[in-house]
């Protein structure tokens, strides 16, 4: 028969290690990464107070509302937001024909441009919120074949899945 002491410690063990575990996968102060559709992030456009103003960058959804000064309602900046403005940060243009994720065209300069602005600003700048449903799925829907999770930033299968 167990002592009480040693029912004590078992019983110790086990809840210290069930909640190690789940620190482990849920670090404090972190926010689980979310798949966004193209509609989920027309939400977060920056037209209304108090909501978190994003947009996405290579299919990375950044949380830019650190910046609504230039991202807010008004702000020079606010056309980039509630989409995937790749096209956009690459040509460093506002023009509503550039406002989207395609980047077909796009010359060696300006896919470098693209690659430097997205590290050097938004990545360095603003958290990660998520990733676009295009970067993960093909247009019908079906898994795109060439997106690897350990390839993301701040993505990890362990504690996304």
């Amino acid at each position: 028969m167990l002592s009480f002491q040693m029912y004590f410690t078992f019983c110790s063990f086990v809840i210290l290690s069930s909640f190690a575990q789940e620190l482990k996968h849920n670090p404090v102060g972190t926010k689980p990464v979310r798949l966004f559709t193209d509609e989920d992030l027309a939400k977060y456009h920056g037209q209304e107070d108090g909501q978190p103003i994003y947009m996405a960058v290579k299919g990375v959804v950044f949380d830019v509302s650190s910046g609504k000064d230039f991202y807010g309602k008004d702000a020079p900046y606010n056309a980039l937001v509630g989409k995937d403005s790749t096209r956009a940060v690459a040509k460093m243009s506002l023009e509503p024909d550039d406002l989207t994720s395609d980047t077909s065209g796009l010359t060696e300069e300006q896919m470098k441009a693209l690659e430097d602005t997205f590290i050097n600003v938004y990545k360095a700048k603003y958290p990660i919120v998520g990733y676009t449903s295009r970067r993960i799925l093909n247009e019908d829907g079906t898994p795109n074949k060439n997106f690897k999770p350990e390839d993301q930033p701040n993505f990890t299968i362990k504690e996304e899945f």
